[in-house]
């Protein structure tokens, strides 16, 4: 079975840190998300990311680049036997990415970028197109629909909040329903979701505490799946700390969403 057709038929989790510290962080953090895949019997995707090409400052850490993160992943791979997603920000990134990853992911404000939707879809791999903060569930049909008429029909649509005002972002939880209407599986981003853009003096802030309800809220609404990005230590994490679970909570995060 393909790892389409078991995110079709079982609720699906992407779970990892969200940029690439050092390969000992990917390799802890993955050794428990391999667990969890095996204890819940649950599709399990390791993601982190090789670029943060939007962070907020452009003081920020980004990662350590296409080529060096790709041979993380790779090792990630090797050991654990993990499928992999990262996400792209060029089209040029696509055919590379797409030669260790599993699922291309199109970042949220990318997502109406048509050359890096077909560019993605042409790898052949799993393309997940990550709603944009400014674009309803709705909307949403016409990126998955590049993807398909690039000759694709494995997508994933991401909800991830919409803004609301400055700095913050809310949750129409209808989205999940709306895009689930086009056939494709539908994620909730539960840790972008709590993000504040921006509002932390330079960088993004957000609070962890309101992951565990995004995902029974979305589990309410139907969702397939959930992206969480997960950290031993977030609170000095080089990127999106204050939203993303802590490692030794993820057990309890995940659970009632199985049951």
């Amino acid at each position: 079975m393909t790892l389409f057709e078991q995110i079709q038929r079982k609720p699906f989790f992407i779970l990892g840190p969200c940029v690439m510290e050092n390969q000992e962080l990917l390799y802890q953090v993955a050794e428990q998300v391999a667990r969890v895949g095996e204890q819940y019997q649950v599709p399990v995707v390791f993601k982190s990311s090789f670029d943060k090409a939007n962070r907020t400052s452009i003081h920020s850490y980004r990662g350590p680049g296409l080529e060096k993160g790709l041979e993380m992943l790779q090792k990630v791979k090797d050991r654990f036997n993990l499928p992999l997603v990262t996400d792209i920000h060029e089209s040029h990134q696509a055919a590379v990415a797409g030669q260790v990853v599993d699922i291309l992911q199109i970042p949220a404000f990318l997502c109406r970028q048509t050359d890096l939707l077909v560019a993605a879809a042409q790898t052949g791999k799993i393309v997940n197109v990550k709603k944009a903060q400014f674009l309803s569930g709705q909307d949403m049909f016409y990126p998955a629909q590049k993807v398909v008429e690039a000759e694709n029909q494995q997508v994933i649509l991401t909800e991830r909040g919409n803004m609301y005002g400055y700095n913050n972002l809310a949750v129409d939880f209808r989205n999940i329903h709306d895009m689930k209407s086009f056939g494709y599986p539908v994620c909730m981003d539960c840790t972008h979701s709590v993000q504040r853009p921006g509002g932390a003096g330079g960088k993004t802030g957000g609070d962890r505490t309101f992951v565990p309800m995004m995902a029974l809220a979305a589990k309410a609404f139907g969702a397939d799946g959930y992206f969480m990005e997960i950290h031993p230590d977030p609170d000095h994490a080089l990127s999106d700390g204050p939203n993303m679970v802590k490692l030794q909570d993820l057990d309890k995060v995940i659970a009632p969403l199985v049951s």
